[in-house]
């Protein structure tokens, strides 16, 4: 006799995911990791002042390889200036991002942003729990040795 499965509690982001994919795919965007991760990718100066809105894809030609894509970006008016004058630097990040020149060029729209609420930041750790932790440790490699306490200090303040 089979045991009926047990049903356990599913993290929202497995929920949300599947919901909100047709969204971005019909933004250009094929996951929606250059959304979500945008302060990490282009960074916080960029982030403050810029988010994207859509990609646009060219359409392709049989036998060719596929032309860069065109993020469109919404900027903050005063902003367009200097974002204008980072595009090749934001263009770097996001194929960086990508792992092949996927953005050829950046679009900007002037509109107001549609802030989000931002993450709480991380808590800091007790420099003395880290050295403690540190001076407790049996590891040779200073960087591994110092990974560690860090990791022994977070698990301890719980």
């Amino acid at each position: 006799m089979n045991k009926p499965a047990r049903s356990r509690p599913r993290p929202l982001a497995d929920l949300v995911g599947p919901c909100l994919s047709p969204a971005f795919r019909r933004r250009g965007f094929a996951t929606a990791e250059i959304v979500t991760h945008w302060d990490d990718i282009v960074g916080a100066e960029v982030a403050a002042i810029a988010e994207p809105m859509k990609i646009e894809w060219p359409r392709s030609r049989d036998g060719e390889a596929p032309d860069p894509a065109t993020l469109v970006l919404r900027v903050e008016g005063p902003a367009a200036i200097e974002v204008q004058h980072m595009a090749g630097v934001i263009v770097a990040r996001l194929n960086q991002f990508f792992g092949w020149p996927a953005i050829g060029r950046l679009a900007l729209r002037q509109a107001p942003l549609q802030r989000r609420t931002r993450r709480r930041p991380r808590p800091t750790l007790d420099p003395v729990a880290v050295a403690a932790v540190a001076d407790s440790l049996a590891v040779t490699d200073d960087r591994l040795r110092a990974a560690l306490a860090r990791l022994g200090a977070a698990v301890r303040r719980g």
